[in-house]
């Protein structure tokens, strides 16, 4: 086998020269400088199939190509070093050539992680091809799901090929006029500020998402375009879904309600494809209840519910819990936090937690006029509100920066319409 030479190109490929890098795989996505891609096959036919694959699942990793099976010198010219790679060795184009240079990729001393592709599932050929070194193997078609289910096998292995994923941030009201919406569009914008990578807001509310009046923005596309293309989501089609505000790239909700919208099963697809191309996704939900918000419940890291400290909205959050609870979502991950806290009005934050036997993750001032005037520019809450202030705190500690912080709890005045026995009240609360 002779020496390939070295050619430089970008996906997508239009051309396939015998060997060539490309510096990314698209400029939207995060960059993985953990990863390091090596691709051999002289079949165009599998480069062009594959290559999207890998665009979907490592954003930014840098590719070697070789179009053809290189020989044992150029291997050893390789810029190999403590960066993980992952070889991707066509073996079924020419199986005694691909046999030859998986025993040469083996001895070399690299942090390489060798990956067959194969025609069909053949279990010699495969087998030859494990106890020759390799670790893993593709049949085609080659899709986004199994080379999914490799990389994460090779990830377990290999701490070093950490697979990066986005935090979910998911804004869940306990019922309706909580101020949802208003708390996720300010935790988005807080998180771009005071993060170094992309966000995301979507707002998966298919019925009464209001993300697009708050930040006076408009689109021709809505998640439904997402979830109809999910098969095919890259990162072209992605910027033409999404608009931007504040430095925040925004997904938002149809238009107007369409036949169906009440069938929506999984946001799954969205969630999937935006945590492996943003840092960080803020998602607004509708309501508390049904198998849609479940799916985005189980998919996020935090799920901060949001209610007042008015009795209706607490029962109502009561109730809400124990249903999340009971579907599976992992009660760690939820947080409860009060909006527009008023201590003249409603429950103080110690009657709140004895209350729902739940702790009061963080408490929003009520900031009314602030809030409104933000609202009708359509930007985002200033730090210098009470509001934002509290935003900026609650935000700094979802992401690690700061400790969490919430304003001291202080008990109701004697005499008030809470003082006297709280037995009923906390039976009317009571989850069980």
């Amino acid at each position: 086998m002779s020496a390939i030479p070295l050619f430089v190109r970008r996906f997508p490929p239009h051309v396939f020269p015998p060997f060539r890098r490309s510096l990314s795989l698209g400029d939207s996505h995060l960059p993985k400088d953990n990863w390091q891609v090596i691709v051999i096959s002289p079949s165009r036919k599998y480069v062009a199939e594959l290559l999207p694959v890998i665009s979907n699942e490592i954003a930014d990793a840098p590719v070697i190509e070789f179009g053809g099976y290189p020989s044992t010198d150029a291997l050893h010219d390789l810029p190999l070093s403590s960066t993980p790679s992952v070889c991707f060795l066509d073996a079924s184009s020419d199986q005694k050539a691909a046999l030859t240079v998986l025993a040469a990729l083996s001895a070399l001393k690299a942090n390489l992680h060798i990956v067959v592709l194969v025609e069909e599932a053949d279990p010699n050929l495969i087998l030859q091809c494990l106890r020759g070194g390799a670790q893993e193997f593709l049949t085609r078609p080659f899709t986004q799901e199994q080379l999914r289910q490799v990389l994460e096998k090779l990830s377990r292995l290999s701490p070093s090929l950490s697979l990066e994923r986005g935090r979910i941030t998911a804004i869940v009201p306990a019922k309706g006029a909580c101020g949802a919406t208003t708390l996720a569009s300010n935790l988005a914008v807080h998180y771009k500020r005071i993060s170094d990578g992309r966000v995301l807001l979507a707002d998966l509310d298919p019925l009464t998402g209001t993300v697009s009046f708050l930040l006076k923005l408009k689109s021709t596309y809505s998640f439904l375009d997402a979830l109809q293309h999910a098969d095919s989501l890259d990162a072209d089609l992605w910027k033409g879904l999404v608009g931007s505000s504040q430095g925040v790239d925004v997904l938002l909700p149809p238009e107007n309600p369409v036949d169906g919208i009440q069938g929506l099963r999984s946001a799954a697809p969205i969630l999937d494809f935006a945590r492996r191309i943003y840092d960080h996704i803020v998602v607004d939900v509708g309501s508390i209840y049904g198998d849609w918000t479940v799916s985005i419940a189980r998919a996020a890291d935090d799920v901060l519910v949001v209610s007042t400290n008015e009795l209706p909205s607490l029962q109502a959050t009561a109730r809400g819990l124990q249903y999340l609870e009971s579907a599976g979502v992992q009660r760690h991950k939820t947080k409860l936090i009060v909006n527009r806290f008023n201590k003249d009005a409603g429950l103080n934050k110690e009657m709140i937690e004895m209350a729902l036997h739940t702790e009061v993750h963080h408490l929003v001032p009520s900031d009314y006029e602030n809030v409104q005037r933000a609202l009708l520019d359509g930007k985002v809450i200033p730090t210098t509100t009470p509001f934002g202030k509290s935003l900026l705190t609650l935000s700094q500690g979802l992401l690690g920066k700061t400790g969490k912080e919430t304003p001291p709890a202080k008990k109701p005045a004697s005499g008030g319409v809470f003082s006297g026995s709280l037995t009923g009240l906390f039976k009317a609360f009571s989850r069980g």
